[in-house]
């Protein structure tokens, strides 16, 4: 095993320990308002097919599609801590405003400083960016997780929006204006 592939695998594991523990100190979700429950079949084949795809070996580093080009590694490395870096950046913002995908907070803020002040889901552009730089550092085949998720990202970003607009419909609209959803000054 690559070194790169150990830091990397280890390094998920590490985020995703790390932003489940996190998660103890968020505010309470309003009963009714979170789509979480309804859409949780689409959750369970997103994470049916990255386990998959981990069971066949198919994003680590071995056989067809794998990266064997050390720039790639550090360039991938590069990216994937970057990628990291702002997802948990934007989740130190949140604070205690964060929570699953498409779910409403009792008492909900509008938070619109550090990384938020440019992208509106910066959270979903940072495990996105991360993805990618998996797939440049070790595998292509991370490429299908980054197609699937990103997916997801965008619908959940979408249905987001709809409770923005609907929970703060004079800050939200002109927050929107003056921001990307994902992209810095494309999208």
């Amino acid at each position: 095993m690559r070194v790169v592939d150990f830091v990397i695998g280890a390094g998920w594991v590490i985020f995703w320990v790390g932003w489940l523990a996190a998660s103890a100190g968020v505010k309470r979700g309003q009963r009714g308002r979170g789509n979480w429950a309804r859409f949780a079949g689409v959750r369970v084949v997103l994470i049916l097919v990255v386990v998959l795809l981990v069971r066949l070996r198919m994003l680590t580093a071995h056989g067809v599609g794998h990266v064997k080009d050390p720039v790639l590694w550090g360039v991938g490395l590069a990216i994937w801590v970057l990628g990291l870096g702002l997802a948990v950046w934007a989740r130190i913002y949140l604070g205690r405003n964060w929570g699953m995908p498409t779910s409403t907070k009792e008492d909900p803020e509008l938070v619109t400083s550090g990384p938020y002040r440019t992208i509106r889901h910066p959270i979903y552009t940072g495990i996105l960016l991360a993805m990618i730089g998996s797939a440049i550092a070790v595998s292509v085949w991370w490429l299908i997780a980054v197609a699937l998720i990103g997916g997801y990202f965008i619908y959940s970003a979408l249905v987001e929006e709809r409770n923005m607009t609907r929970l703060f419909p004079g800050a939200y609209p002109e927050y929107q204006q003056s921001t990307k959803m994902l992209i810095p000054v494309i999208f």
